[in-house]
């Protein structure tokens, strides 16, 4: 990548964006085990913890000069850091190319391409029955058609990890207090990179649960198809070996649908696939490790809203045949 002169309309430019952001809020959750407290990410102007990192690879690479008014920002996701890079880059008159896949929800293709003027989607599954491998590789293959374009890479880019240790963090020890336990769910890593050192720094003895999905490869898993786009990876990201974790829960899809509609109808929060996972870990951890007399303070994310996902997790047809799918793929391997 080669550096030039920053671009100083542009530096101010995200200037004013900042300015303009404001916390996102902290609410509890009744519990008969735990104090649980959630943080409100999807109250981010995009809908999800992802504006974050978004705008602060921005900021940064317009700083360094790797980013200015002509350079296309190219990058592969199929949700919400698609949707938030398509935002801050549309404010801020910078071309982006988002590369999608199948499993990106209508509602946010349907966003992205009236964000976006080119849109690429890739069509064909690698070796593990997912799209990212492919996906990486449009991205690649963009890089070098385009006369100057930017690749964020939020799987391995530091300033995805450091936007979370500096803004998400922050704000999470001023409003939760002292924490025992913050559960955060991981796709690319940058999330719980950024979030577990510095609670960890303020909390020593927090504990930093990562949860995962059932099917993804983060953790050494068997990689098996995933249908529920959040958290989850069919590669092992830079970022996720740089964080400070002390337990992974396993979930699989079924019961984030079924966490999800608990959120809803006992919480009334309209969560995502990603912030039904976490709900579903906490319930499952402290079933498997009753707290005892002392009540744990416990934090997780709302990654993001459950809007996306009105026609998969919210629609009982398609969760059942989730279930059906997963019934059967159980009596597959008992068979072999």
């Amino acid at each position: 990548m080669l550096h030039r002169r920053a671009d100083q309309p542009l530096i101010e430019r995200t200037r004013q964006i900042r300015r303009g952001l404001t916390e996102t809020p902290l609410i509890p959750l009744a519990d008969e085990r735990c104090d649980i407290v959630t943080k409100l990410e999807f109250c981010n102007p995009t809908g999800s913890s992802k504006d974050r990192s978004a705008l602060w690879i921005l900021e940064q690479a317009i700083r360094r000069g790797e980013i200015t008014h002509d350079t296309t920002v190219i990058e592969s996701s199929s949700g919400n850091f698609a949707l938030a890079l398509a935002f801050y880059c549309r404010m801020l008159a910078i071309p982006f190319i988002p590369v999608i896949d199948p499993h990106c929800n209508h509602a946010t293709e349907t966003q992205l391409r009236l964000l976006c003027e080119h849109v690429e989607k890739v069509t064909l599954r690698d070796t593990t029955g997912s799209y990212l491998k492919a996906r990486l590789s449009r991205v690649q293959e963009l890089l070098t058609q385009l006369h100057s374009a930017y690749w964020p890479n939020q799987y391995a880019n530091p300033d995805a990890r450091d936007a979370h240790h500096r803004f998400t963090a922050t704000e999470l020890i001023t409003q939760a207090g002292p924490l025992d336990y913050l559960f955060v769910g991981v796709g690319t890593g940058g999330t719980i990179a950024g979030l577990s050192h510095r609670i960890k720094e303020t909390y020593p003895h927090c504990h930093i649960i990562a949860v995962d999905a059932e099917g993804s490869v983060i953790f050494g898993g068997p990689p098996k198809k995933r249908r529920i786009p959040g958290i989850g990876s069919s590669i092992i990201p830079p970022l996720c070996t740089q964080a400070l974790i002390d337990h992974v829960e396993i979930v699989p899809e079924a019961r984030t649908a079924e966490a999800c509609r608990t959120l809803a109808t006992t919480h009334g929060l309209y969560a995502g696939g990603s912030t039904g996972s976490t709900y579903a870990a906490i319930q499952n951890h402290f079933t498997q490790h009753p707290p005892g007399t002392h009540r744990p303070r416990v934090a997780f994310i709302a990654a993001d809203r459950g809007h996306a996902y009105a026609q998969t997790i919210y629609n009982p047809t398609w969760v059942q045949q989730l279930r059906t799918d997963a019934k059967h793929s159980v009596e597959a391997l008992a068979a072999n």
